[in-house]
């Protein structure tokens, strides 16, 4: 049976795998309503775990060093509450096993290597490489799918990721090509580093430290 995680984890970790976001991104990204949402920011602001920060014309929610730590102190709790870290390791495991595909893929998308530059940009005039990038996009979606069922058995917080990249990918194929790897909108590649991010913060792990055994 899935887990479902309280409303404080949930916003405080929306944070963190946002990276910078607004209330109501922090709100939406788990489906929360934006007063109770906003109700917690505040709360976790008062104990010293999110920082309204400002950039340019941009401002919102980030995570102090005392936030990060407490983010992964409750995650380890829910872990272990819940019973389910085998199958979340499972599900990272799988997700390590794709990964470097993806972003090969997202490369060979921005890049396409001439005999003249090996880093020249991918002008999408070469419609057989294009296609083989689709084609990898498409199996890499796939497998999300497969991956994302697994960890939405364990904690329902999991659900939605492989539904948002497909919408994305969609998109994408019918040429509105930002919505493959643009920063500023729910593209594929900011989905999948939010998995990478979720998955990594849920097991306790840096980026780059084996997956270990169950």
């Amino acid at each position: 049976m899935s887990t479902s995680s309280a409303p404080e984890l949930l916003v405080l970790h929306a944070v963190r795998v946002l990276g910078f976001a607004s209330g109501p991104q922090v709100a939406a990204r788990y489906r929360l309503d934006q007063r109770e949402g906003g109700e917690h920011l505040l709360d976790e602001q008062a104990a010293g775990l999110v920082q309204r920060v400002a950039f340019a014309d941009a401002s919102g929610w980030s995570l102090t060093e005392a936030g990060r730590l407490a983010d992964e102190r409750r995650l380890s709790e829910e872990l272990g509450a819940a019973g389910c870290r085998p199958g979340v390791l499972a599900g990272a495991r799988e997700f390590e096993a794709v990964n470097d595909r993806f972003l090969r893929a997202m490369t060979d998308w921005q890049i396409r290597p001439q005999t003249w530059d090996r880093l020249a940009a991918n002008d999408h005039t070469d419609h057989r490489w294009d296609d083989r990038v689709w084609e990898t996009l498409r199996a890499c979606g796939q497998r999300l799918t497969e991956i994302n069922d697994r960890l939405a058995d364990s904690l329902t917080r999991f659900d939605g990721y492989a539904t948002r990249y497909a919408a994305s990918l969609a998109r994408a194929q019918e040429g509105a090509a930002p919505w493959l790897d643009a920063p500023g909108r729910d593209s594929c590649h900011r989905i999948w580093i939010e998995l990478h991010e979720d998955l990594l913060s849920t097991l306790g792990l840096g980026r780059g430290d084996p997956i270990p055994e169950a």
